[in-house]
């Protein structure tokens, strides 16, 4: 410990992740729902995954939002990241708005079904509050989004 004292953790070793608010010129963001296993319920997410070794997190945030939403974005803005778990793991998140979507198609992972649901992005405040979107990264991540487009006037 920084003074000194000696303790025993536990702590995960998990690689760095990336989540996106793919925002797209209707002002709409494009969310996933998906099961998961922790919850034992299908969860309303932004999409969000691992950076597999070799890559940027610019990188995987493309890679990622081909394969959850069959989108890519003309433009990644970074947003602040934050640690997901600090108390137990060491895996850091990037954050990034994802504007100038296009279409395109890469295979989801074997293991994910996700479907994806468009909102209006001012509206994410709401189902943030209605405890329609519960998971951190995608509260943390819509709500710098939603700074960063209200302190532009628009994105994209």
């Amino acid at each position: 410990m920084p003074n000194g004292r000696l303790t025993v953790r536990e702590v995960l070793e998990h690689s760095d992740s990336v989540c996106m608010v793919p925002l797209d010129a209707e002002g709409n963001v494009l969310l996933v729902r998906q099961y998961r296993k922790p919850t034992e319920s299908v969860l309303l997410e932004v999409p969000a995954g691992g950076i597999e070794e070799g890559e940027t997190p610019e990188e995987a945030a493309m890679r990622e939002l081909q394969e959850e939403v069959s989108h890519v974005a003309g433009e990644l803005r970074a947003l602040p990241g934050f640690w997901l778990a600090p108390g137990w793991c060491d895996e850091y998140m990037y954050a990034f708005l994802a504007t100038d979507l296009k279409p395109s198609d890469l295979e989801q992972d074997y293991d994910e079904i996700v479907d994806t649901v468009r909102v209006p992005l001012p509206q994410t405040l709401e189902l943030i509050e209605r405890g329609e979107i519960r998971d951190a990264k995608s509260i943390a991540a819509l709500l710098q989004a939603l700074r960063v487009v209200g302190d532009a006037g628009s994105v994209g």
